[in-house]
């Protein structure tokens, strides 16, 4: 079987991986175009690019890949199965039905819900306790495709973007190279999604990050989670960004609290100090000071003052 692979963050990654470890023929990457960073403008490689020319597999970067020329391209190689996971651009119907068994695509949530570009982030936002992987064959619509399979993943209680992250990329891994025999045979028996049980889960942008202190303390808290590593969740303090990176909820609100304003400062101790919210106590351990690195409450309590009744923005 010869499976053409799309992908282009981190994520995608590790699916490439398993399926040349597993011994598929993968005759061709499809990638986003390099693009600048830094402040040098250097051009960077996509994760999966990386992974594919250490591998030695061709690699293919269009702009647009609706496009005649790549959509000819990819109809050269004569592959049977793409294979999409965080592409990052749409495909084409006459790209979805160029493949003798079609396109499928691995998407980091139990599908209907979650549809979107950001999963993996708004299930952590939300509260759920579990999510997972959908492997779906591809559809004209976003994540609207019949499913084949599932793998469940839980939620744990400290789980933090970049941790769920993680462990849905290896369960999409695992997935995949469980769901191929069944795919190459026609084994797998495809479930129409119910368009009313559907949810959508868009891009993540760094405004999300600002922290609304008239919220209650348990959102704010899974905000920061959620939000970390990227865009992570954020205050001013005098002025200046506050990153906030470990929080807790505090159970034992004190009864007084109810007299500040949401944002108020109103414990400060060594390791932490804690912050009112809309309801609740927000405790904060680990934070970054615009300019400064990451560092613990202990630390940053050394150079800069926080007097109880200072109200975070």
């Amino acid at each position: 079987m010869k499976i053409i692979y799309m992908g282009t963050p981190d994520f995608a990654v590790a699916p490439l991986e398993a399926l040349l470890a597993a011994g598929y023929e993968v005759c061709a990457v499809v990638t986003q175009p390099d693009k600048q960073k830094g402040r040098g403008k250097a051009l960077q490689m996509s994760p999966v690019k990386e992974c594919a020319l250490r591998h030695g597999i061709r690699v293919l970067q269009p702009v647009k890949i609706r496009e005649e020329a790549p959509v000819k391209e990819l109809a050269e190689f004569g592959a049977d199965l793409f294979v999409v996971a965080a592409f990052g651009q749409l495909l084409s119907e006459e790209i979805l039905n160029m493949p003798r068994l079609g396109c499928i695509n691995i998407h980091a949530s139990l599908l209907p819900a979650y549809r979107g570009a950001a999963p993996i982030q708004h299930v952590i936002l939300n509260g759920e306790k579990e999510t997972g992987v959908t492997i779906m064959q591809m559809a004209k619509g976003l994540d609207t495709g019949d499913m084949l399979c599932k793998a469940v993943v839980p939620i744990d209680e400290k789980e933090t973007g970049g941790s769920l992250h993680d462990k849905l990329m290896e369960a999409g891994a695992r997935l995949l190279i469980r769901a191929l025999p069944g795919i190459e045979k026609g084994e797998l028996t495809p479930e129409a999604q119910r368009d009313e049980d559907s949810s959508y889960a868009g891009k993540l942008t760094k405004n999300m990050g600002q922290i609304d202190w008239q919220k209650d303390a348990a959102s704010i808290e899974r905000l920061v989670r959620g939000l970390n590593p990227w865009p992570s969740a954020y205050t001013f303090y005098k002025g200046k960004q506050l990153k906030i990176w470990d929080a807790d909820v505090v159970r034992d609100t004190l009864e007084e609290t109810a007299v500040y304003k949401p944002g108020s400062i109103v414990r400060v101790e060594k390791e932490f100090f804690d912050v009112a919210a809309g309801n609740g106590l927000l405790r904060v351990k680990t934070l970054q000071l615009e300019g400064k690195r990451r560092m613990q409450v202990k630390e940053f309590l050394l150079g800069y003052e926080l007097p109880a009744g200072l109200v975070l923005e």
